[in-house]
């Protein structure tokens, strides 16, 4: 079974404590059912006047020894087992945030963060539980149960020993049916609370949208409806538990009900001792705890069944993007020529629609190329595939004349420094979100990258300046201060780091003219042997480019320089005469918000 081939390999690695818990169990379980036999010896001594003083302190003083080591071996059998499992937790875990971090973008195109979420608290939580307290249940109530019928059987009676135990029997023959109904209740339950995470989750994401639209009654209200699902899929597995744990305890009592009849009337008829009939009941009530551990058991591994294979099926799932057969690993840098060649290109979750239609391109090292279209033309996916998060065919694309899937992943990431359309920031300091990506961390560095991105003004006027803790996706700051912000990272790799390649993924869209103009005055000192793509929607962006191509419907409307292409009474002068006509009403009506102004969060 591939659930139980996985969780070996974990268990395997803490071979040691699983011995040392389950000896420690062992000695526990050994112990303790010497108690009965002794306490029944002190009784029918006492009932036949044959136990002195002496005799019976050297009993209790038996009993008190195997308290001791009780105590110690329930300790031990805690410090293995319950350590082994938690640090099993702890490297699945780590080993499923390793593994995730290799799947490629159409994984997460189709899974939710809730859901993953929910893999990393309840399910991981359910496989511990298995491979820990299970574990112990288990062999404890297997253990306990042979000890103490063995002993039934040779201190008392095997007639009295058998009437005992046929009640119990029905228990094992239910354990079955009962483990195979819990599987299935308490996966849809699990299916429920990743449902339930992930729109907590997009909600307090989202919250700025909601509130701007008034929506916050219809998110109660599906929200509220998750709520029921997930309560009602608890209730499935609750009621079972609360059918089953009552017919245990109904078993259970029967048997010692039986126990006290048959072994009341052989103690009358002097068949066996008062002090084996005490020993006996005690033993019976022995038999409750295994009795009872394994209707937990049978719960336990369901769920831990259930969440395990929920887990195994993330490792199981393999990234679209790696290094293949073809990879050439001797390509340790590049330098920054890129080719488009007849690129075609659509999403694997979208095969019928083509995004890209035979784009041929070329960029020399050191040059600037501009990307302009209407939206949706397809210009974003150009970094993207720059990047490989998706794949193209064989010669689409090449790198200083290697096919791009041919070089090494990491080497080909660590050359592209891009700011994405996405402008995402990690809930932490300035300087650190700003550093990222760079082995360069020191203040100074930072504030430089800042000051060509035309943001350490500003972030000079906050009370902290670079230990700003941004929040969450950059929550505090506007929409042009992410977005410089991205710049500055993207400048600190290609300094720190030594990206040949700078990819603007419409980075300018959120600042105003002005500061637009000083950053790409900045952008040309750093420019100079760095090959640039900038794609943009305004053209006194990219109007300095030394290419310019134009998208139109993912196919090459036109290509050329500024001036060549106003010369034509293309798409491009058209944008240009467009654009050229709103700058021309916004100065003419100062009251108007000036294009890409900024906003305060």
């Amino acid at each position: 079974m591939k659930e139980l081939k996985f969780a070996f390999r974990y268990v395997r690695r803490h071979a040691l404590q699983y011995l040392l818990g389950i000896i420690a169990l062992y000695v526990v379980d050994y112990v303790n059912v010497f108690v009965p036999e002794f306490t029944g010896d002190i009784t029918d001594g006492l009932a036949t006047s044959t136990l002195n003083m002496a005799g019976a302190m050297e009993i209790v003083w038996k009993i008190i020894l195997m308290g001791a080591i009780i105590a110690l071996g329930r300790f031990g059998w805690r410090f293995f087992l319950f350590g082994a499992a938690r640090s099993i937790e702890k490297e699945i875990r780590q080993d499923m945030f390793a593994h995730l971090s290799t799947l490629s973008m159409r994984y997460y195109n189709q899974h939710k963060t809730g859901d993953l979420m929910a893999h990393f608290t309840n399910d991981l939580m359910a496989v511990r539980q298995l491979l820990g307290m299970t574990v112990i249940s288990a062999f404890d109530a297997t253990v306990m149960m042979i000890l103490v019928l063995t002993k039934m059987v040779q201190y008392v009676d095997m007639r009295l020993t058998v009437v005992a135990v046929i009640p119990l029997m029905v228990i094992f023959f239910g354990d079955y049916f009962y483990g195979k109904a819990m599987h299935k209740r308490f996966r849809a339950k699990q299916e429920a609370f990743s449902q339930l995470t992930d729109q907590v989750q997009e909600t307090v994401s989202g919250i700025r949208v909601i509130k701007a639209f008034v929506q916050e009654h219809k998110e109660l209200a599906a929200f509220a409806l998750t709520t029921q699902r997930t309560k009602d899929k608890n209730l499935h597995v609750v009621r079972l538990q609360a059918l089953v744990m009552p017919l245990l305890d109904l078993i259970i009592g029967l048997s010692s009900l039986l126990t006290l009849l048959y072994g009341g009337y052989l103690a009358i008829h002097g068949e066996i001792s008062v002090g084996q009939f005490v020993a006996f009941n005690s033993y019976v009530g022995m038999l409750v705890w295994p009795m009872m551990a394994v209707g937990e058991c049978m719960t336990s591994i369901s769920q831990g069944m259930a969440s395990l294979g929920r887990i195994v099926g993330i490792f199981h799932e393999k990234p679209d993007i790696t290094d293949g057969a073809q990879t050439d690993h001797s390509i340790r840098s590049l330098k920054g020529e890129i080719a488009l060649n007849h690129l075609t290109f659509a999403y694997p979750d979208q095969p019928e629609t083509t995004v890209l239609k035979d784009v041929s391109v070329r960029i020399r090292q050191g040059e600037t190329l501009a990307v302009i279209g209407r939206t949706g033309a397809g210009k974003t996916t150009l970094p993207s595939l720059l990047l490989r998060l998706y794949d193209v065919p064989d010669g689409m694309i090449t790198i200083d004349g290697h096919c791009i899937r041919k070089i090494p992943l990491a080497t080909l990431r660590e050359s592209i420094a891009c700011v994405p359309q996405d402008n995402f920031l990690f809930s932490d300091t300035l300087q650190s979100n700003i550093a990222f990506g760079s082995d360069d961390k020191a203040l100074a560095s930072v504030e430089h990258a800042a000051r060509l991105a035309c943001i350490h003004d500003n972030i000079a006027e906050f009370p902290e300046q670079y230990a700003t803790i941004v929040g969450e996706r950059g929550v505090t700051l506007s929409g042009g201060q992410k977005q410089r912000s991205s710049i500055a990272r993207a400048l600190m790799k290609v300094h720190g780091a030594g990206a040949p390649i700078l990819i603007l993924d419409d980075a300018l869209s959120a600042v105003d003219t002005d500061t637009e103009r000083n950053i790409l005055d900045n952008l040309k000192t750093v420019r100079s042997g760095l090959t640039t793509i900038i794609i943009a929607h305004r053209i006194s962006t990219i109007q300095d480019a030394d290419h310019i191509l134009v998208l139109d419907d993912g196919v090459v409307e036109e290509y050329g320089s500024h001036e060549e292409l106003l010369q034509r009474d293309g798409l491009y002068r058209s944008l240009f005469e467009k654009q050229q006509l709103e700058k021309q009403l916004r100065e003419e009506d100062p009251t108007g918000q000036p294009e890409g102004g900024e906003h305060n969060a």
